[in-house]
């Protein structure tokens, strides 16, 4: 007979014992508790949108933030072929990939600008964006696309189903023809392997086969969302590169005439997939005049480079709301980590960078918002989305590193989501035209565009007078505008204008972040790395108002 220890005692060889760790992260409601986010809505003009951003923001921090991770562990498998030997090019996800896109679909992140073209409707779209991207980013690939592509499709009467069910608010998986759903998503099919960005030289050909409609013959090195019921694609008609909007489906049921050769082994996006394709006489409809795709496919551009921008600003602000979580639980050499002098000044060089991204990004949305009623603010978007989607998606990946790095070791491993995170943030950066593209048409763009001149430096105007560093930074960017920048200055001259506009944008709204960054980022009293503020500018109110406690 064995001797039984007293009830209050632990076996002698038990040593697990769970201290010093934080509580999960959600349930977190992330419209209640982005102050910042909130404050940019009412003040870029979608105030009338507001219950609705509260719901999704319940909504993004549970369910969809825990479903993320089964999105992202079960990862698409491509079925080329079914059991019976028939072609079927067929993608498979885990189902969360697809509940993330029905709540999404239906709360209007790919769509509310459409079904509500009232003013600010665009500026309450891109906060839904900011907030799904939180917590799960490769499914705003289809979403962008599908919203961006509406621009395009509804320029042409022929294609009018097509962009009021890419903009419904209903999503339907089943691999089907358009007409039998009531809602519908879009990819796009640009990148050949010869050409990258460089569009124009793409070789796939498409041949007239009646009408509007060609055949396409040719290859994409990069084929989004090969689920989606329809592809914006280019190829070289008679008359010169042209758009044409492929079918997934025909309209009579039958799979058009393309191959999913394999699906992109990427370094991050992992929920969402991304493939090779070959077209074998594929059916398309031209969308636009032949010769002229690229002038085509440009309305989305304002679009997609406004989403790669908000999921820059959106990885910042997940990460730093999980490193000040981490740090406000977790104890080291006797104290919180979060009551640390260095690890605050950590904390809060994050919290003005995540602030400016945020107030950059909503402060363009609005732009785009009022492009079709105002030319200044159309002339705006047209500039400041270049800056801005160069400037956050560089910030993006050094700042989840940094963030990673509060969590430590903890932050390296997948049960955290710092690495999906970290993994995700180069994508925006690469994705609808590198930094190069970017910086090479924000000069473009100064040099043969007038208006966009005049309206970043009505934008830098309004801000004028209001702190002497800002002041500063100002006369030397339009000291080295009037000497016609270099093409290889235009990174540095890209830079210079973005943190001028995020400080601008600071000052202007009063933001408590606004003097710590314009010291920090124009006024030189900053280090290489985050994290070197002046002692006196680490202020415990930004901290409390980047996560309430």
């Amino acid at each position: 007979m064995h001797d039984t220890l007293p009830a209050a005692e632990a076996p002698p060889f038990e040593t697990h014992q769970v201290a010093n760790q934080p509580p999960p992260f959600e349930e977190r409601d992330l419209w209640r508790d982005d102050a910042v986010l909130r404050e940019a809505v009412v003040r870029e003009g979608a105030q009338a949108f507001v219950p609705q951003l509260a719901g999704y923001g319940a909504l993004a921090g549970g369910e969809l933030y825990r479903i993320g991770f089964d999105a992202n562990r079960d990862r698409p498998r491509l079925r080329s072929h079914d059991r019976h030997g028939h072609r079927i090019d067929t993608v498979e996800f885990h189902p969360a990939y697809h509940r993330l896109l029905q709540a999404a679909k239906q709360h209007g992140v790919a769509g509310l600008s459409w079904q509500s073209p009232q003013p600010g409707a665009h500026v309450a779209r891109a906060a839904l964006s900011y907030l799904h991207h939180q917590v799960e980013a490769g499914t705003s690939c289809p979403l962008t696309m599908t919203h961006a592509a509406v621009a395009v499709l509804r320029q042409h009467p022929a294609l009018r189903e097509w962009a009021d069910k890419a903009a419904a608010a209903h999503y339907d998986p089943r691999d089907v023809p358009v007409a039998a759903k009531a809602g519908i998503t879009l990819g796009m099919g640009m990148t050949e392997k010869q050409g990258g960005s460089d569009v124009r030289s793409n070789a796939t050909i498409a041949s007239p086969d009646g009408g509007d409609g060609y055949r396409l013959v040719g290859h994409k090195w990069f084929f989004s969302a090969p689920m989606s019921d329809g592809f914006l694609v280019l190829a070289q008609a008679p008359g010169g590169l042209s758009c044409f909007l492929l079918p997934r489906r025909l309209p009579d049921g039958d799979k058009n005439a393309f191959r999913l050769m394999r699906l992109k082994d990427k370094l991050g996006d992992w929920s969402n997939a991304s493939s090779e394709v070959e077209f074998c006489g594929a059916w398309a409809q031209r969308v636009g005049e032949e010769g002229r795709g690229v002038a085509t496919i440009i309305e989305m551009v304002m679009m997609t480079r406004l989403d790669c921008m908000l999921g820059a600003a959106a990885q910042m602000r997940m990460a730093l709301a999980q490193a000040l979580h981490h740090a406000r639980h977790r104890a080291a050499f006797g104290r919180l980590l979060s009551e640390q002098p260095l690890m605050r000044n950590v904390l809060a060089d994050l919290a003005i960078e995540s602030e400016a991204a945020t107030a950059l990004a909503l402060r363009v949305a609005r732009a785009v918002d009022a492009a079709g009623r105002d030319q200044g603010e159309a002339a705006f978007a047209r500039i400041a989305t270049a800056l801005g989607k160069y400037w956050l998606c560089k910030r993006a990946p050094a700042f989840v590193n940094e963030a990673q790095e509060c969590l430590g070791g903890a932050g390296y491993v997948e049960e955290s989501m710092l690495p999906r995170l970290y993994r995700q943030a180069p994508l925006n950066s690469i994705w609808e035209g590198s930094g190069n593209i970017q910086c090479l048409d924000v000069l473009r763009a100064l040099a043969r565009e007038p208006r966009t001149l005049q309206a970043v430096n009505d934008e830098l105007a309004a801000a004028a007078g209001l702190h002497p560093s800002l002041d500063g930074a100002l006369s030397q960017i339009r000291r080295q505008l009037a000497d016609e920048p270099q093409p290889a200055a235009a990174r540095l001259v890209t830079e210079r204008l973005a943190l001028a506009l995020q400080a601008a944008l600071l000052l202007r709204s009063g933001s408590p972040a606004a003097e710590a960054f314009v010291r920090s980022r124009l006024g030189g009293e900053h280090g290489s790395a985050l994290g070197t503020l002046p002692p006196e500018l680490v202020d415990a109110r930004l901290l409390e108002r980047a996560l309430p406690g």
